[in-house]
């Protein structure tokens, strides 16, 4: 099985999931359904099923033709019953392939989002816009104490897990993440590899757990240094209860520049 990117729109990536013996793909969020659709023509490649994380249109505007094209099965959030064939809860399994992804509600960025993670070999999690390298989603129809509970779930996984994200935000979060850890080795460390890997054109992605947890101030907001500079930047006084804190961190975020 070979996992890789189909760049679209500005900074979105349409993850595809590759057989190795046969002609077949799976999409992950196929926000274009041209930029699938040229990629099959280009290689002769037929699209097996489809897995949404969560229901904006930059995940899902290319799901219906693609559906309607491939006649092929849509896994995703059960709200979505205008786009999936499948409805998925927390627990729920989906077989790519000859591998098994594990559902995780991830409530936060939206309401309905799901992650998929398998543990089979290297263990792997498609993270949608839940946990980005270097960030997260920003909190758009959740809370704070829901966006810190996914968190809480990913960073639970095993380090060694592989994270696919759906955007190329590293840059950006990195320069939000040192301005509250400048002295972080391997906060530095991964942004001067990444800017070399853009400056080059290449994918910064996925991510390792690990990493995350070394670099990413959204699995790191309980670290004082990291609740005291985000309180600093919004002139506010330190929060210490942990979803005020995580709160804080996003809002720093948010308003970052």
């Amino acid at each position: 099985m070979i996992i890789f990117p189909l760049p679209a729109f500005q900074d979105n990536y349409i993850w595809i999931i590759r057989h190795n013996d046969t002609s077949l793909i799976w999409a992950i969020d196929p926000g274009d359904a041209n930029v699938v659709l040229d990629y099959c023509q280009q290689h002769g490649k037929q699209l097996a099923g489809i897995l949404i994380t969560h229901h904006h249109k930059d995940h899902t505007g290319g799901v219906a033709k693609l559906k309607e094209r491939f006649q092929c099965p849509v896994f995703g959030p059960a709200h979505l019953t205008h786009l999936i064939t499948h409805p998925l809860s927390e627990g729920d399994q989906v077989d790519i392939f000859d591998r098994p992804f594990r559902v995780i509600e991830t409530p936060g960025h939206t309401l309905d989002h799901l992650c998929y993670f398998s543990d089979q070999a290297t263990p792997l999690l498609f993270s949608g816009d839940t946990l980005f390298r270097g960030g997260c989603g920003r909190i758009m129809e959740g809370t704070a104490e829901q966006m810190l509970s996914a968190m809480q779930k990913i960073s639970a996984l095993p380090d060694e897990t592989l994270v696919y994200c759906t955007h190329e935000y590293t840059l950006a979060n990195y320069r939000f993440a040192l301005s509250l850890e400048p002295n972080n080795p391997a906060l530095r460390e991964a942004n001067d590899h990444c800017q070399i890997l853009r400056q080059q054109a290449q994918v910064t992605l996925p991510s390792k757990l690990d990493l995350e947890k070394k670099t990413n101030p959204f699995l790191r907001s309980h670290l004082e240094v990291v609740k005291a500079q985000a309180a600093q930047q919004l002139s506010e006084e330190v929060a210490h209860q942990p979803s005020a804190a995580f709160s804080q961190v996003r809002r720093a975020k948010d308003s970052f520049s």
